[in-house]
């Protein structure tokens, strides 16, 4: 099977994973848009998480040839490639519709009766469940499960480790054990971390579909010096030397599109209006526990709910109708500004949308969180061919510039429902 993707050309899918791609629990994928509302400012940006989840198993099969190319022909190497493979492929099995936006209406993780094999020994099962949760559950235990048929039977792939592997941990590090070396690390940071295959793939497919160029990178150079760094027996993942600075052009690019697309004002602020219809209108839309009933839970059937409603905030998501920005911050400042105006909006009981985000460099690299678990390493060979590993924080000195989260808070409201007098006290203060 081939696809013509517009990012990374012809993909080519092994027969055994066929099935996989062609039931409808991954189906579903191709109505649910990468971006959710980003299509009301960026018309373009109408890629599906179907096609993204594609190119990010083909990223990932080409950095899995890269660092295992001696080792390819190994039938346990092949059996971790495959596993490895599903976990790319299967990584957003679980998102519900408009992505990230539907979350905060999921029902609580007991609800969806994962077995336990397939969660952590003290896992919270009252917790809001995630998309994750839906991900592990699709794998675990669904009519999903009868797709994967062929490639456990030729590969002897088996569906726990898959979904271990997006998970980040395992009870059974043996099934990722070849030859003494434990690869679990690697495939998962390959998955999921700061230099991910998701990663590598959304970057340049939203850059692409949204007509900017801020999320462009030099793929190809990061794939040719990716590195297999062993420490006590585990395997992680890492880089040459050489391909720092291409690395840190990969950290700037989703860093910028994050402040310049993901962030936008408009699908922001929509969102905000999702989060007040769900509140003015509990129960109107209702995700389900049950893995099967969920199928039908992509946008096309939130957006016809929300197209049939009489809440206003429905109506006006529908109408792309969102309150005008009439402030907005970037230093603290100007935040205090914002806070006072924001007050003087409660003062008066006005209905207004705070739209607030901290753009971080990295969420894994932070002051609190060095990443000591799976640290990114940096390979570098000396005089006399000796290869050694420093952590990737101490490579560059972007983690450290970037530190402190970049925070853009927005004000918006209807100027219109004020009255005169309000408006023009509203407007002194943000002039002050």
């Amino acid at each position: 099977m081939e696809i013509r993707d517009p990012v990374h050309g012809s993909i080519h899918i092994s027969k055994e994973l066929v099935p996989v791609i062609k039931h409808n629990f991954f189906q579903r994928l191709r109505y649910i848009k990468q971006l959710g509302f980003s299509e009301f400012v960026f018309p373009g940006a109408t890629h599906t998480r179907f096609l993204h989840s594609i190119g990010v198993m083909h990223v990932g099969s080409l950095a899995f040839n890269t660092l295992f190319k001696d080792k390819l022909n190994n039938p346990d190497i092949k059996r971790l490639k495959e596993t490895f493979s599903l976990g790319c492929l299967l990584h957003d099995i679980g998102h519900a519709p408009l992505s990230h936006s539907t979350e905060t209406v999921m029902p609580s993780l007991s609800e969806l009766n994962i077995p336990n094999e397939f969660l952590s020994q003290d896992e919270d099962l009252s917790r809001q469940a995630t998309h994750e949760d839906y991900t592990i559950k699709s794998i675990a235990d669904s009519s999903f499960t009868e797709a994967f048929q062929e490639v456990e039977k030729k590969y002897g792939v088996e569906r726990k480790f898959i979904a271990d592997l997006i998970r980040g941990e395992t009870s059974s590090p043996e099934y990722f054990t070849v030859d003494n070396k434990n690869y679990f690390p690697v495939l998962h940071q390959l998955i999921s971390s700061e230099l991910d295959c998701d990663r590598m793939d959304y970057l340049l497919r939203d850059s692409y579909f949204c007509g900017v160029s801020y999320g462009n990178y030099d793929l190809d150079w990061i794939l040719d010096n990716l590195q297999l760094c062993e420490k006590d027996n585990s395997v992680y993942l890492g880089i040459t030397e050489r391909a720092v600075v291409t690395f840190d052009d990969f950290l700037l690019s989703r860093y910028h599109m994050f402040l310049m697309v993901y962030f936008h004002y408009r699908p922001v602020c929509l969102e905000q209006l999702l989060y007040k219809y769900f509140k003015t209108s509990p129960g109107e839309y209702v995700i389900p526990g049950n893995i099967e009933e969920y199928q039908v839970h992509d946008d096309h059937h939130l957006i016809k709910i929300l197209r049939k409603s009489s809440n206003k905030y429905a109506q006006a998501i529908v109408k792309n109708n969102i309150p005008q920005k009439v402030y907005e911050s970037y230093n603290p400042e100007q935040l205090r500004v914002l806070e006072k105006a924001e007050s003087y909006l409660n003062s008066i009981n006005a209905e207004y949308i705070r739209g607030s985000s901290s753009g971080r460099l990295s969420k894994y690299y932070t002051n609190e969180n060095p990443q000591k678990k799976f640290p990114i390493l940096v390979s570098r060979l000396d005089f006399n061919s000796k290869k050694s590993y420093m952590d990737i924080n101490k490579a560059t000195e972007l983690f450290n510039k970037f530190s402190e989260s970049h925070a853009v808070n927005r004000l918006h409201c209807n100027l219109e429902n004020l009255s005169e007098h309000e408006r023009i006290s509203l407007k002194e203060i943000l002039m002050n």
